[in-house]
């Protein structure tokens, strides 16, 4: 799949019912992802195109165009299908794991946005997520999700366990909320290191 123009790449992936579409939402400050109370119900690679205006940290510093037109400002977001839903069948699996090898081997990707919902370890499915990732030696943002669910205290905690738990630097760990907008410009901010190469 080519896409024109040409622009820099960002996927975002998470287990079915992680709050994909919301966070993707809340990013964005619009809707561009529809949210469904269906876990599995995407099944196909969306891409968004996110028109450059300076905010993501890749354009002139305080450019803005009350319609942002593609420029080499701008970049595409690769919302991929969620993954571990239980109910599909391995047809579906195999589709998913070569949409996903497709996915990490674009030439123009800067990186994924790896969503992980706060609340819970590592399932096997994560682990797998994170051998490709590790296969394809992927840049990698963790994107904590539901922060808003603990208390802060909690939210710290779990933080620190999952950031041990995928070996990432504290920079690369996230914690959001696209209910309360926590840690979204944070996140914005890690994408754009993303995209112009800053992350370590």
């Amino acid at each position: 799949m080519l896409l024109d123009p040409p622009l820099p790449e960002v996927a975002f992936v998470g287990r079915s019912n992680v709050g994909k579409s919301s966070l993707l939402n809340a990013l964005v400050g619009r809707r561009i992802a529809k949210i469904s109370g269906t876990p599995g119900k995407t099944r196909a690679l969306n891409v968004f195109l996110i028109p450059g205006s300076g905010e993501w940290g890749v354009g002139p510093s305080g450019s803005h165009r009350n319609e942002p037109l593609p420029t080499p400002h701008s970049l595409y977001f690769l919302d991929l299908p969620g993954y571990g839903y239980a109910r599909i069948g391995k047809a579906q699996r195999a589709a998913f794991r070569g949409l996903l090898k497709h996915a990490l081997r674009r030439e123009r990707l800067s990186g994924v946005v790896w969503l992980l919902d706060i609340r819970h370890s590592l399932s096997a499915d994560d682990q797998a997520m994170q051998d490709a990732l590790a296969d394809e030696d992927t840049q990698v943002l963790a994107a904590l999700t539901k922060g808003d669910k603990l208390s802060s205290g909690k939210r710290s905690t779990r933080e620190r366990e999952l950031r041990e738990e995928l070996a990432l630097p504290e920079d690369q760990v996230v914690v959001t909320s696209a209910k309360t907008g926590e840690g979204i410009a944070d996140l914005k901010e890690a994408i754009a290191g993303l995209i112009s190469g800053v992350m370590q």
